[in-house]
């Protein structure tokens, strides 16, 4: 999944990718409805689990789709960035409700284990089963847009193991169903929350990496310095800094030492498309001369 291109911008897609959360929005809101029904109706902890985590991605899917509203305003007096940096907040977000989330799936179990009920295993089966659709289709859709956007790839992600997740219920269903072993409804929850949480931690660190302007995943400062420092013009790069605009967007600022200055538009220009190709959407570079960084590093 890693490549050197993930946070290329990305417009088209975006506009795309609305239609897609709309419809994911309005699919996983009916299920939600009818799981959560269903599991008040049968008791079921699994159930009222698996919908409380599935209403938490309709608000999270909400979420992306204003994070793609904000992205597109345009920079003002204050905001000279616009609100780009918003869309990394909105995954942090996201990444947090999940942790609630695992949090009362959790404690809600363990008051399970020691007051079992009597559940339906075959309604908790088929509702889940209509769970397995929805979310895999979801999952489906956003697929492709993953790779591109850490709030698309958060989505996925979640959808992704919710699928699965349908599948543990539908299994623990069929299990109390033919056995009896209502056990097994606080056992599937506690695997549920599981799978949310490892499934969400790679966005929470992403995502806390990003808003404390770490280096985006998928950019190699390395290579970074390495590309640079390979032009013929190039003599040295220092105070190289590169941090996240947006889930999308990558910026960079660099001090690059030549030796001819009267070639600099052309080795301004080569370099900035050679970043591009590494996913830096936007270079910010500044020459000096041998002369001028023997004497002053900071001139």
């Amino acid at each position: 999944m890693e490549h050197h291109h993930h946070h290329h911008h990305h417009s088209a897609p975006a506009q795309s990718l609305n239609g897609i959360f709309i419809l994911s929005i309005i699919l996983n809101g009916l299920f939600v409805l009818i799981e959560a029904g269903v599991g008040l109706w049968q008791d079921s902890l699994s159930l009222l689990s698996d919908a409380g985590h599935n209403l938490s991605d309709v608000f999270s899917l909400v979420l992306v789709l204003i994070a793609f509203r904000l992205a597109k305003v345009q920079r003002n007096e204050r905001f000279t960035y616009g609100y780009r940096k918003s869309t990394i907040l909105i995954s942090l977000l996201n990444a947090v409700i999940l942790l609630v989330a695992v949090g009362a799936i959790v404690i809600e179990s363990i008051h399970k284990f020691s007051e079992p009920t009597d559940v339906n295993g075959i309604a908790v089966s088929w509702t889940a089963g209509v769970g397995i659709v929805i979310n895999g289709v979801t999952a489906l859709l956003l697929m492709r847009g993953q790779k591109n956007d850490l709030n698309v790839r958060g989505a996925f992600l979640h959808m992704a193991a919710d699928t699965l997740v349908s599948v543990g219920v539908v299994i623990s269903g069929i299990v109390i169903a033919y056995t009896g072993w209502t056990i097994i409804d606080p056992i599937v929850s506690l695997v549920i929350a599981a799978v949310i949480l490892f499934s969400t931690w790679e966005l929470l660190s992403d995502s806390l990496r990003l808003a404390v302007d770490g280096i985006p995943d998928g950019v190699n400062l390395q290579e970074i310095e390495q590309l640079i420092a390979e032009d013929e013009h190039v003599k040295d790069t220092h105070h190289i800094h590169v941090w996240a605009i947006s889930t999308t967007e990558t910026a960079l600022t660099a001090h690059v030492v030549v030796d001819d200055l009267a070639s600099w538009p052309q080795i301004s220009e080569r370099l900035k498309h050679e970043l591009s190709e590494h996913g830096i959407s936007h270079a910010t570079l500044e020459p000096e001369t041998l002369d001028c960084h023997c004497h002053d590093r900071e001139c």
